[in-house]
Parts: structure tokens; C-alpha cells; sequence
């Protein structure tokens, strides 16, 4: 079902929170993220709150104070705890009053126009968000990842079967997943040791086993699952949006010389099953609703299946979220340099939509849940700058690359692969003239070396 815009999309509308309305922030008015988080440090429980500026809602102290009523405050109050799902259930109306409310008690007018609310109480529940720690914002029953990238399946094609048919037979009729691992699903921040496992050297007749030598990051979306579906009750394409609740970045680590020698015939097992690092922010869908754009297949392409297939999907089922990945090494980390920028590309590249993913996961009858993760698989353009993946960018390891150069920073660095020290970071946001920019935070992660090489 397709919202229209409303007055919390007007790029107009600012907040009396100064932090809210600077150029550049990922968290103006018009976003009000979800997160699960904490003062940094201490024994607090974990709970919801919402991003403004550099602040963030503490949801907890927000209903103990009172300051909404309706449906709003039972919202609020789902919210109050330390994983989303029960507010996720709730469903959009809910998602939506939550949002609205909050919108009102922000805006820069409040103070005249909220009658019964204690401005006080409610600048008692910020937190900078400079102080907070976050984790996992939900209580994730079932992960899913997706490979819906007709760009990035072409040039992984190349690399590993050559010739014309670089893509399976089956990529442009149905969105590609398989189950992944929900234990190892980490928030920004997240450190995890360089895998073990067995490979197959080139040429050998045998595999070893050590630690990866191939480790890749790769640049995606998350989608969480608000109220999900019966078992035995498909989501119809057009009802999908209904059933997400919002998106974050989502970075899908993989293993690639491990993936190459174990994933026939099941797909990826340790390969994948070691980490995965999302952002702790979730933007939702209708902070969303402006960037969305007509979903295209293109003329001589194969057109979907019916179940796959809506009108309100070809209207607006694409999303134009720009994103980039951004690498920062040991050594410029010790030289007190930023980190550099691998690539840059946009989610409407995507072959196949997030309803998509979402009508056919359930087509079958599978019950999603609240609080489930759809990966949305790899992110990449069409052209090199665009990949969403290393070993896109370097052919395999074959071409590595030249780090952009900054001063003091050493001597210049080439990576094929990722080495140990190195921290991968994903941003993304939405901009657009007459609308607020929508950011998503960014989801770090850092390689640590292996344990028992």
C-alpha cells in the first residue's frame, strides 16, 4: 500500500533543536530513526529512542513522563524495552502516530502549539548521542539474505564461470536468498577475528585449512520486518510495504576463498556465518517515502510473474538511497588520517525490490516476524566505481587497489582483499531538492587477526 506524503516530509519544517536543522545532518526532523541504546559504560537497560540532530529521544523516559497520549504513548511504551519487536508488531498505524506525535513535540513551534506537555520533560529526555552505546535493535528470529544486484551477479559471472552466461538461469525470475545466521549479527562498532576455515589453493588437489585469505566486506541494505504474516498466508506484493517497518545499512562480510571450495551445491555456509554488521539506526519506510521512484524492467527484459508483479510496485517500488563504503586502514589510523573512499552507487540500481523480497520469501507460506532481517544482497552500479564489493573492485585480487592518497598518512597502500586492522564503514542517505536529506548513520566494522592461525 502506497502513503501519500505528508507534512513530516516538508523539507520546510525545521525543529528548536539547532542540532536538528544543520546542513549536512543525518537526523533532521523529517527522519526520527529508531535505535536501541544506552549511556555509554553503564549498567542502564537498553531501550528505544529516536535520533533528532545530535540528540537522541530516550522512548523510556518519554513515556514515564508522560508526554504523549493515545496510541502514540502505547507506542512509545513498546518502545520502552530492550529490543523494538513489540513495537514493530503494533503495524503501521501505530509506527505511524509514534512518529507523528513525536514530529509535533520537535517542530520548532511546539512549545506554543503542544498544549499538556511539559517541554521540560521532554528536553529531559535527550541524550547526546556522543554519549550512548547501542546494540542490536531487535530480537532477530530469522535472517534472510538476498542477491537482487543484476550488476554485481554479471561481474562475480565473469570472474567465476566467464563467457556470455554470467548469469544463472534463474536470477531474472526470482529474488535470490538463501538463510544466513542470526548469532553473529553485530551494530556499528562490531570487531570480529579474521575467519578460519578450508580452501582450495589454485591448482591443488586438496584443500587446507587456515585462516581466510580472501576476506571481502559487501555493501547492503537491511530490511527489518514490522508485523509479519500467518503461516500458510503469502503477502501479496502490494501489501508488502505494510510489513516493513524501516531499512539500515548492512554489511555482509564473506569469506570469498573459503565461499569458493564449500558452497556448491547449498551456497555459503562459514563463509558467511562469522559476522555481519548493521547500522544501529533504522530509517522507516515512511521517513522514506519521498525518494521512492518508478521500479523499471526494462523492455526485452523478462517481466515478473504475476505474484511479482503490481501496478503500485511499477509506480514507486524503488528506492534512491545513495550509499558508499569507506575503508580505513592500520596505518592511516596511526597517522591520524581519515579513511578512504572506495566507491559510491544508489539502491534503485537494484534488479529486484524490497517488495519483491518480501512477496516472494512468503509466496511459499513462510511466516516472517517482527524484528526478522532481509538482506537486500549486494549493492552495485553499473559501472566499477559502483561495486558494492572488494573483490568486484580488484577482479578477484587480480588489479588491487591504490588507496586514495592523503598527507601523513605513509607510504601509498594497495589492497586485494582485506588485511587485519582494517575497519570497513558504510554510509547512506536519501537528498533531493525540496526535501530534508535522510541519513542512515553508518555501520563500521573491523577485522581482527585470526584465533589459532
Amino acid at each position: 500500500m502506497t502513503r501519500p506524503l505528508n507534512h513530516t516530509h516538508d523539507g520546510a519544517r525545521g525543529s528548536w533543536l539547532a542540532s536538528a536543522n544543520a546542513a549536512g545532518s543525518d537526523f533532521p526532523i523529517q527522519n526520527l530513526p529508531f535505535a536501541v541504546f544506552r549511556r555509554a559504560g553503564s549498567s542502564e537497560p537498553f531501550r528505544g529512542g529516536v535520533a533528532i540532530g545530535d540528540q537522541v529521544v530516550d522512548l523510556a523516559a518519554v513515556s514515564r513522563n508522560a508526554c504523549l497520549q493515545g496510541l502514540a504513548a502505547k507506542a512509545a511504551a513498546a518502545c520502552a524495552q530492550p529490543a523494538l519487536n513489540d513495537f514493530f508488531a503494533m503495524g503501521p498505524e501505530a509506527w505511524q502516530a509514534l512518529r507523528h506525535d513525536l514530529f509535533a513535540l520537535l517542530e520548532s513551534t511546539a512549545c506554543s502549539a503542544v498544549a499538556g506537555v511539559s517541554m521540560d520533560a521532554l528536553r529531559a529526555s535527550l541524550v547526546a548521542q556522543a554519549e550512548v552505546e547501542f546494540t542490536v535493535p531487535a530480537r532477530i528470529g530469522d535472517y534472510t539474505d538476498f542477491y537482487t544486484s543484476v550488476y554485481h551477479a554479471a561481474n562475480i559471472g565473469k570472474l567465476f564461470r566467464g563467457g556470455d552466461d554470467v548469469l544463472t538461469p534463474n536470477f531474472k525470475w526470482i529474488p535470490i536468498g538463501y538463510h544466513g545466521r542470526t548469532s553473529s549479527i553485530g551494530v556499528s562498532g562490531q570487531a570480529f577475528h579474521r575467519p578460519m576455515g578450508q580452501a582450495l589453493p589454485q591448482g591443488a588437489g586438496a584443500p587446507v585449512f587456515g585462516p581466510c585469505a580472501r576476506l571481502d566486506y559487501e555493501l547492503e541494505l537491511g530490511v527489518f520486518i514490522g508485523q509479519g504474516n500467518a503461516l500458510g498466508a503469502p503477502i501479496p506484493l502490494d501489501r508488502a510495504f505494510d510489513h516493513v517497518f524501516g531499512v539500515c545499512l548492512l554489511n555482509d562480510w564473506s569469506a570469498r576463498d573459503i565461499q569458493a571450495w564449500e558452497y556448491q551445491p547449498l551456497g555459503p555456509f562459514l563463509a558467511k556465518n562469522f559476522a555481519t554488521t548493521i547500522s544501529p539506526w533504522i530509517v522507516t519506510m515512511e521517513a522514506l517515502a519521498p525518494y521512492r521512484q518508478a521500479w523499471v524492467r526494462a523492455d526485452g527484459e523478462p517481466q515478473p510473474l504475476a505474484y511479482l508483479d503490481a501496478p503500485s510496485v511499477r509506480k514507486c517500488g524503488a528506492l534512491d538511497i545513495q550509499l558508499e563504503v569507506w575503508l580505513q586502514t592500520e596505518q592511516r589510523r596511526t597517522h591520524g588520517t581519515g579513511p578512504a573512499r572506495l566507491s559510491h552507487t544508489s539502491f534503485r540500481h537494484q534488479y529486484w525490490s524490497i517488495a519483491q523480497m518480501v512477496a516472494h520469501h512468503t509466496v511459499g507460506g513462510c511466516n516472517l516476524q517482527p524484528g526478522d532481517l532481509l538482506g537486500s544482497g549486494t549493492i552495485s552500479g553499473p559501472t566499477l566505481d559502483q561495486a558494492g564489493a572488494m573483490i568486484e573492485l580488484t577482479a578477484g585480487g587480480r588489479n588491487p587497489l591504490t588507496l586514495a592518497a592523503a598527507e601523513g598518512a605513509g607510504p601509498a597502500e594497495t589492497r586485494g582483499f582485506l588485511q587485519d586492522g582494517d575497519a570497513v564503514i558504510l554510509k547512506g542517505w536519501c537528498e533531493k531538492p525540496g526535501h530534508a536529506r535522510i541519513g542512515f548513520g553508518e555501520s563500521r566494522g573491523t577485522v581482527l587477526p585470526a584465533i589459532g592461525a
